[in-house]
C-alpha cells in the first residue's frame, strides 16, 4: 500500500493505492518549499490530510511537488512527511517528473505543466533528459495562470484595458491599486493570488483584448521553452494543469503557429500517476523495489 501525492502551489491530490485498487483519496492545500518551511507543511498534513486518511498507514509515499528541485527544498517536505508518517519510506521529487510519468508513461515526449506556475521537460520514456529552467513567478512562469493574471493586472493598473473590461474587472474583484499591491506583496505565495484572475480571463476570452492577451501568454511560453528542445518538431507535446485544460482551444491554436503536435491535455496528473505506480507494484512487488 502506497500513498501518491501530486502537489502544486494551489492544491495537493493524495491517493492511497495497491496494485489494483484506490483505497482512499484526499485533498489539501498546495505546498511549495521555495516559500514554505517544514512546520507549515506539517501543520496542513496533521490538521487536514491525516483526518481524511483515518486508519490508513502507507508503506511508502511518492510525493511529487512544485518547488522540489533541490536537496535542501526536498528535505523540507521530507521533514514534514516524516513527522506525519514516521514509518513510511519517503520519495520526494519534482512535479515535473509526475507530469512526464502521467502524460508520457514509457514513451518519449515533451511534458508541460500549465497551472498556477509553469514548467517543461524533454522526457525519453524513462527519465527527464532536458529542462529549460522555470524561473518562477518573479522572472518566469510564462504560460501559467500567474503569468496570465500578471498580464491582466498590469494592463489594468497601467490603464491599458478598454473601459468595459476595466470596469468589469474592478467590480468583479472590488479592486483598488493599494489593495492589489498590498495583497500581492504581502502574500507568501504571490503567484497564487495572481492566478485567481485567470478565471476572469476565461469568462471573457471571447473579448478580442483578452483573447490576444491569452494568445500572447501561450506564444511566449512556446518560444521561451518548448521550441528550445531538440526534436520539438516531431515529438508529441503534452500538457497537464488547469490552464492548459480550460484554455485548450487557444493553446492548440498557439501551438499550431509553431508547427507543434499537441497530443494529450490533462487537468490533473493524478490518474496517470496511479496507473504508472500500480504497474510498478505489479511488476516489482513491494515499494522498496519501485523507487524510480
Amino acid at each position: 500500500m502506497i500513498l501518491i501525492a501530486d502537489s502544486g502551489s494551489t492544491k495537493t491530490d493524495w491517493r492511497i493505492v495497491t496494485a489494483d485498487t484506490v483505497l482512499a483519496q484526499a485533498q489539501t492545500a498546495g505546498f511549495n518549499p521555495m516559500y514554505q518551511e517544514a512546520d507549515e507543511i506539517h501543520a496542513e498534513l496533521r490538521d487536514v490530510l491525516l483526518p481524511q486518511l483515518t486508519d490508513k498507514h502507507p508503506q511508502a509515499i511518492y510525493y511529487y511537488g512544485a518547488g522540489c528541485s533541490s536537496p535542501e527544498r526536498n528535505k523540507r517536505v521530507e521533514d514534514a512527511l516524516r513527522l506525519a508518517f514516521p514509518e513510511a519510506l519517503l520519495y520526494v521529487d519534482h512535479d515535473l517528473l509526475s507530469a512526464a510519468r502521467a502524460l508520457c508513461g514509457r514513451n518519449p515526449g515533451i511534458a508541460c505543466i500549465l497551472g498556477t506556475g509553469s514548467n517543461t521537460c524533454l522526457y525519453d520514456g524513462a527519465q527527464i533528459i532536458d529542462n529549460v529552467p522555470s524561473l518562477g513567478f518573479l522572472l518566469g512562469d510564462e504560460g501559467s495562470g500567474a503569468y496570465m493574471g500578471k498580464l491582466l493586472i498590469k494592463a489594468y493598473l497601467y490603464r491599458e484595458l478598454p473601459e468595459d473590461l476595466a470596469q468589469s474587472l474592478k467590480n468583479t474583484y472590488n479592486l483598488t491599486k493599494d489593495g492589489i499591491l498590498d495583497t500581492l506583496y504581502g502574500s507568501s505565495i504571490p503567484s497564487r493570488y495572481m492566478a485567481t484572475f485567470a478565471k476572469f480571463m476565461h469568462d471573457k476570452q471571447k473579448h478580442p483584448v483578452i483573447r490576444a492577451m491569452i494568445y500572447e501568454n501561450f506564444s511566449e511560453f512556446f518560444e521561451r521553452h518548448v521550441l528550445k528542445y531538440e526534436g520539438h518538431e516531431k515529438l508529441p507535446v503534452n500538457f497537464v494543469g488547469s490552464i492548459a485544460f480550460y484554455f485548450s482551444d487557444l493553446l492548440k491554436q498557439a501551438a499550431k503557429k509553431y508547427g507543434l503536435h499537441v497530443e494529450t491535455i490533462l487537468q490533473s496528473p493524478i490518474d496517470g500517476l496511479i496507473k504508472y505506480h500500480q504497474e510498478l507494484i505489479s511488476a516489482f512487488g513491494t515499494p522498496d523495489n519501485t523507487t524510480k
